[in-house]
């Protein structure tokens, strides 16, 4: 202002505003989406205003205008040889993909989030809007009211949270949680975060970044997440359970810096957000619902064509081994040309045995966080600063079986 400026700053990447929402519930962010959906309400109006042109530039001063730089001059070599990802940028794009998602309004009514095709790659089983929403090539709230738009034409429609718009309010119910809770995206200091001792090690970590753990749909996807910077969210769901709660056990903020650093639709809050949420973490407790790394991806895609796209070492694998090739018979490796522990690794843990273990794990973890939450009401611990007797630790174990056998039905 004292320049003679005045400075206004909408709230416009998000349907809501996260602090009105806050205040409307007491100062603290609602944990569940049905809170939120009950305290948002409907979302404004997008502001909608066309320009033919940009306003000129104006006097720039000491500083030089620079063209866009090149990809040589951003440092990268020859690009040829690598695969593309097939998502062009930019408002333009964003609008084109939009309409086109919306134009099938059959797929639109009956859109379900839980029911899409992670397998499918050349057509995905999604509108792929998430990157040019993440950064601000398509506003939230026009696509919101677009939606609406097909709905007003049918009589009936999915509802939240599975819908299409039942997406977009999932995407504000991260971000106004984020926005309430400090240390959000760690497990110390969170208050909303439970705390798992998870493991560490980097031999296995790295065989998870890498698409090298031995199980072709895992390993297929992280390529895929490597060579595109996308992958369909129930394939996302699928290897951050590997990695953490599933198989791995290992701490879901190594995961989540992974995917931030490249999916091209990486998010602070809905990244942190969902990677608490897959490692049973925070928001959803059923731990013992795991993602098969073998059965899940199968039921959609029965052939392993997802898996010879993304490992093409695996391309001639007959389709009843290419989902645990190390089961297949030598002379069947042999003629495939993949050989196992040679051409493509082993499995790096048996699921079924690392599965039993991390179920395990994650219900003593639980029932220690139960026990210290009761500690900290004012109730009596048995988890005391001070060292233990065996009576003392006997107790400890008794009440920790106790929770255990609870735990399931939360």
């Amino acid at each position: 202002m004292a320049s003679g400026i005045e400075v206004f700053t909408p709230v416009s990447h998000t349907l809501f505003d996260p602090a009105e929402i806050i205040s409307k519930n007491g100062g603290r962010p609602p944990l569940t989406y049905q809170s939120f959906i009950a305290i948002a309400g409907e979302p404004p109006e997008p502001v909608l205003e066309e320009y033919s042109e940009l306003p000129p530039v104006g006097d720039t001063g000491e500083y030089e205008l620079l063209p866009v730089p090149t990809v040589e001059e951003l440092g990268y070599g020859d690009i040829s040889q690598e695969e593309i990802p097939p998502f062009r940028g930019g408002e333009t794009e964003a609008l084109r993909r939009m309409k086109e998602s919306l134009q099938d309004k059959e797929w639109v009514v009956k859109f379900e989030k839980p029911k899409g095709d992670p397998s499918a790659f050349l057509k995905p089983a999604t509108t792929v809007l998430s990157p040019y929403l993440k950064f601000g090539c398509l506003s939230s709230r026009y696509f919101y009211h677009c939606i609406q738009d097909v709905y007003r034409s049918v009589r009936n429609y999915t509802k939240p949270p599975v819908s299409l718009t039942g997406q977009l309010l999932w995407r504000d119910f991260f971000y106004t949680v984020s926005f309430g809770t400090p240390n959000f995206d760690q497990m110390k200091g969170n208050k909303i975060c439970k705390q798992i001792p998870w493991s560490e090690n980097e031999e296995l970590f790295v065989a998870w970044r890498d698409g090298r753990t031995g199980y072709p749909w895992i390993d297929a996807i992280m390529i895929q997440l490597r060579k595109w910077g996308w992958m369909h969210h129930l394939a996302r769901h699928s290897v951050a359970c590997f990695l953490t709660r599933g198989d791995l056990f290992i701490h879901w903020e190594k995961g989540r810096d992974v995917f931030e650093r490249l999916l091209i639709d990486s998010d602070w809050a809905i990244n942190n957000g969902n990677w608490l949420w897959l490692s049973c973490s925070s928001f959803f407790c059923q731990y013992h619902r795991i993602y098969s790394p073998v059965t899940f991806g199968k039921k959609y895609d029965p052939n392993g064509n997802y898996i010879r796209h993304f490992i093409p070492v695996l391309k001639d694998m007959p389709r009843e081994y290419i989902y645990e090739p190390w089961t297949a018979p030598l002379s069947i490796q042999k003629k495939a040309k993949c050989i196992i522990g040679k051409d493509y690794p082993k499995p790096v843990v048996d699921h079924e045995t690392a599965s039993k273990e991390c179920r395990k794990r994650m219900g003593e973890a639980y029932a220690l966080n139960r026990l210290d939450s009761n500690s900290s009401k004012g109730k009596p611990s048995n988890l005391s600063r001070r060292k233990m007797s065996h009576g003392d630790q006997d107790a400890s174990n008794s009440s920790i079986a106790k929770l255990l056998k609870t735990s399931r039905s939360e």
